[in-house]
């Protein structure tokens, strides 16, 4: 039996009805030129010959001795594929939200933890003739990163599947130990644990001192005084929000892509970094909805943005995560000033959380945890805590980094890859973000009853960088966009650009902010702004150039998530 970590198992812990811990993926594709009959049966002989590829796949959890330490994984034997691999077809007339509505149904029913914790749906019905896989995994298992030894097995590079050989033979089955010499085993294994995870813990208990002390006042583990210019802490206090409260058992869903060259350009041209676009994308839309509602508050919104601890190269499928909290200035009107904001508060919250990130235990071992923590979890949700009692966080972002050019599965060429998240109690939207080819390609999953409109929210998305992308061009001279466009490291822009004047049709706020100048504002009131129509709002016919929403991503969120390094 390989136990658990901390971390992974925390993912168990937190899980109850109403908080299901399975991250997922929804796929696009066309179909198979050659093939003949039901892509289900055509997936499904498909993966059988490769899920010995995916070693967690043919896994099943066990308990510790008492439950007193945490769960290890072993073997499950035959893979039972009926259950495992799904078939559903949509209504007519094949809308693409009728398709989002499905993935919010499946994904608000919790895995069966008697068996290996994943579970794919081979959907088709689609009006435009395109098939959908939603895949989904427990979160114990994988992070981004875990998720790419999912992609390689399942994807190739070439319409032509390559050949990946046979399963291994099975290995023959130990001598099952008794009860009693398992009991002394997990005993002894217990002790080990908590002898090394208490010198773990008080070892990074001083490193991490030191290390947030050094990225708070430079020359302060060192005796210094504190250095002129040292980065300020951001302020880290969220206000109450829609999302920010109860959530129930149900899920909504939307997916959107935008244009991944578009968001480069503004990263470019403005010396940001392309994580930093994506999150100004995202508090814009977030601010759009709000007031739209009038319910924007007047701080500005906070974000948890995870960050990828592993190394390149590693594939353990395990997880290896840490994060950060960034302001994201949904209090601001003006898109540029905004995403300048976002660039500075981000760049400061990057700085400590690489500064504390190697100090952090990255296990932990709590006599009884299996039984003790999933209680706790039961009555943050039966208290109703998370309606009264900020967070830390308004919503989670996060950017994973997926492959540039097209994949395959079983023949049929990927068109969009669409990640599908975790909500959870106080904190009932997930944004996530995978790019592919020549998108972003958004997956929005949140409470049903906290978010039930989340495709108005996805519907700004596409306006948000369509407003970045014109305040750039303003700012530009003349034939700078298309110098910008081509170039890579050159930013037209200065980092500390000012914002566009208001007024101008780049830079004006989402209609209803103050306007940035620097004489003094006129008392307005915050208005909606007037979205303008997606040119990528998902429909039953395909575009001729940009891709229209499509789905996302393999089994787990297939990439690294090295979010905050992009």
């Amino acid at each position: 039996m390989k136990q658990l970590s901390g971390i992974d198992a925390t993912f168990l812990y937190m899980e109850t009805p109403e908080t299901p811990m399975h991250v997922a993926g929804l796929t696009l594709y066309d179909p198979p030129r050659a093939m003949t009959g039901s892509f289900y049966e055509h997936f499904r002989t498909f993966f059988a010959s490769r899920v010995h590829l995916i070693p967690i796949f043919g896994k099943k959890l066990a308990r510790s001795v008492f439950d007193l330490d945490h769960p290890g994984w072993v073997d499950a034997g035959e893979i039972d594929l009926d259950y495992h691999i799904r078939h559903a077809r949509l209504p007519k007339p094949g809308a693409f939200a009728q398709l989002e509505a499905m993935i919010g149904d499946l994904h608000s029913v919790v895995l069966d933890r008697s068996r290996p914790l994943w579970q794919f749906t081979v959907i088709d019905g689609l009006a435009d003739g395109r098939l959908a896989l939603y895949s989904k995994v427990h979160h114990a298992a994988v992070d981004g990163g875990a998720g790419m030894v999912i992609t390689k097995a399942l994807y190739d590079v070439t319409e032509t599947p390559r050949d990946v050989g046979p399963a291994p033979a099975p290995k023959p089955k130990a001598a099952r130990p008794s009860v009693e010499q398992r009991a002394i085993v997990g005993l002894n294994d217990l002790m080990a644990n908590m002898i090394r995870q208490h010198i773990t813990v008080m070892t990074a208990g001083a490193k991490l001192m030191g290390s947030l002390a050094s990225a708070l006042i430079p020359g302060a583990s060192k005796g210094e005084e504190k250095v002129a210019g040292a980065p300020a802490i951001p302020n880290l206090v969220p206000p109450k929000t829609p999302f920010n409260v109860t959530i129930t058992g149900q899920r909504s869903y939307a997916a959107r892509s935008v244009p991944l060259d578009e968001a480069k350009l503004v990263a470019r041209a403005t010396g940001t970094k392309l994580n930093d676009v994506v999150m100004a994308i995202c508090a814009a839309a977030l601010r759009t909805y709000l007031l739209a509602k009038k319910k924007l508050p007047k701080t500005p919104l906070i974000a948890f943005v995870p960050i990828s601890l592993r190394e390149a190269g590693n594939t353990d499928i395990n997880n290896q995560v840490f994060g950060m909290n960034c302001p994201l200035a949904t209090d601001v009107a003006d898109p540029l000033e905004r995403l300048l904001s976002i660039q500075k508060t981000s760049s400061t919250s990057k700085s400590m959380a690489g500064a504390t990130k190697d100090a952090a235990p990255k296990d932990f071992t709590l006599i009884g945890a299996p039984m003790l923590l999933p209680g706790l979890m039961q009555l943050l949700g039966k208290s109703g805590l998370a309606d009264m009692v900020p967070m830390g966080v308004n919503v989670v972002i996060s950017n994973t980094q997926g492959p540039p050019f097209p994949l395959y599965c079983a023949g049929a060429k990927v068109t969009a890859l669409y990640p599908v998240s975790i909500p959870t109690h106080g904190v009932g939207l997930n944004l996530t973000v995978q790019s592919y080819m020549n998108a972003l390609d958004f997956g929005l999953t949140a409470d049903r009853k906290a978010v039930p409109d989340v495709a108005d929210l996805a519907d700004g998305l596409k306006p948000a960088l369509d407003e970045l992308v014109a305040a750039v061009k303003a700012k530009m001279p003349a034939g700078a966009a298309s110098e910008a466009k081509a170039s890579k490291g050159a930013a037209a822009i200065p980092a500390k650009a000012q914002p566009a004047k208001t007024g101008s049709k780049a830079g004006a706020a989402a209609k209803g902010g103050a306007p940035a100048a620097k004489k003094p504002a006129a008392k307005t009131k915050d208005r909606p702004a007037k979205a303008k129509p997606s040119a990528v709002k998902p429909s039953a016919a395909k575009p001729a150039t940009a891709r229209a929403p499509a789905a996302k991503a393999p089994a787990a969120k297939a990439a690294r998530s090295r979010t905050a390094a992009r």
